[in-house]
């Protein structure tokens, strides 16, 4: 019997010295971690196109090239044609951002007044103390720096991570030629990947990678297609309203932010805001009405149509989701995270929820089977 117990105690050593290893090695490879994560998401945003050029007739590898060719070209096609104007008037914002907020705070100064909220002298000098204290050069400077930790801090996080084993501008290198390596590949290593597992769980979780695949990638699909219509709307919609000295760049910030779900499209419509408050008369409140339209159009028929279907999270995870990304890795965890929810929970339903949906439905049909059997037996003779 000792010997059985010196046994179980020298098990159960080894498999908490192993999964201490275990720890240890991965943080040592967080950085590669990362990097797998985001080729994997890319892979599978890519993944439709690339088995689109495949099916016509050209072998699967010049396919996966000839896909990042073409996105190279649009990349850098959209930043010739935009990208001078979309930096100069984002410039200019932050240039003129400090005496927009002085025109608000002025603007909210004669409205107090008008209305007689600060009449007697001891209320101005509250407003004077109120002025003071809310400086609008501060505030305007404080809101620069704050976004420019933020980019900073997610930046910092992401190649304090990253950085350990390559360098910010080779991790995004790697993770492009990795995700190629991926689409090219995909058949040999989902099988490669699947093959380390027991029978039949090897055949289940082969079966469910294109499933995973698909929730992954139709989630970046879904935002950036969504992300581009709002931009190029607000876009237009700006210049229409009068805002088109800024109108492309306050649409560009509109868009990228809204990448970011939940706080993407609350924060990308505070610059707009900000100029269209500035701008004086009803332009505040036709700017707040397009976003509030914006918003609405969006939650309800943009996000359902080219999000929601593919993704098929319920929102709560989405925003934890989002939370925790961001907290790990800034802006870069909020954008790769959520896909790896949706992929999560494809496998949860596909491997167990439906099953045992399956399983009590066909227990409850055998026990109304074997009720309905007894109730049509005749009694038996006494």
């Amino acid at each position: 019997m000792s010997q059985q117990r010196i046994s179980l105690s020298i098990s159960t050593l080894l498999l908490a010295a192993a999964c201490v290893l275990a720890a240890v090695l991965l943080w040592q490879l967080r950085g590669l971690i990362v990097v797998l994560m985001v080729s994997v998401v890319l892979a599978a945003s890519l993944a439709p196109m690339v088995g689109v050029v495949s099916r016509w007739g050209i072998p699967r590898l010049l396919a996966v090239i000839l896909v990042y060719l073409l996105l190279v070209v649009a990349i850098v096609g959209v930043g010739a044609i935009f990208g001078p104007t979309i930096f100069d008037q984002i410039e200019g914002l932050i240039r003129t951002l400090p005496g927009y907020l002085d025109k608000l705070s002025a603007i909210a100064q004669d409205i107090s007044q008008r209305v007689g909220v600060f009449d007697s002298p001891e209320e101005t000098a509250v407003l004077d103390s109120l002025s003071q204290l809310f400086d609008t050069q501060a505030i305007g400077g404080w809101i620069v720096s704050s976004s420019q930790q933020l980019i900073v801090r997610s930046y910092g996080l992401t190649r304090g991570i990253i950085g350990d084993i390559v360098g910010g501008a080779f991790g995004i290198l790697l993770s492009v030629i990795i995700s190629g390596y991926i689409l090219a590949d995909s058949p040999n290593l989902s099988l490669g990947i699947t093959s380390i597992f027991p029978s039949p769980w090897d055949d289940r979780l082969l079966g469910q990678i294109p499933v995973v695949g698909q929730r992954m990638g139709g989630y970046i699909q879904g935002r950036v297609l969504v992300s581009a219509i709002l931009g190029l709307v607000i876009s237009v919609s700006l210049g229409i309203l009068g805002l088109g000295e800024f109108a492309l760049g306050l649409g560009a910030i509109a868009g990228i932010t809204n990448l970011i779900p939940f706080f993407g499209p609350v924060l990308g419509s505070i610059p707009a805001l900000i100029v269209a408050v500035a701008q004086g008369g009803w332009t505040f409140l036709w700017v707040l009405l397009l976003f509030v339209i914006i918003q609405n159009l969006e939650t309800y028929v943009l996000d359902p149509l080219l999000v929601g279907s593919s993704v098929r999270v319920q929102p709560l995870y989405q925003l934890l989701a989002v939370l925790g990304g961001t907290q790990v890795l800034g802006i870069l965890g909020a954008l790769i995270v959520p896909p790896w929810v949706a992929g999560a929970s494809a496998l949860l339903e596909t491997l167990y929820l439906q099953p045992k949906a399956e399983q009590k439905e066909r227990a409850r049909q055998s026990a109304a089977l074997a009720t309905a059997t007894v109730e049509s037996d005749p009694p038996l003779p006494v």
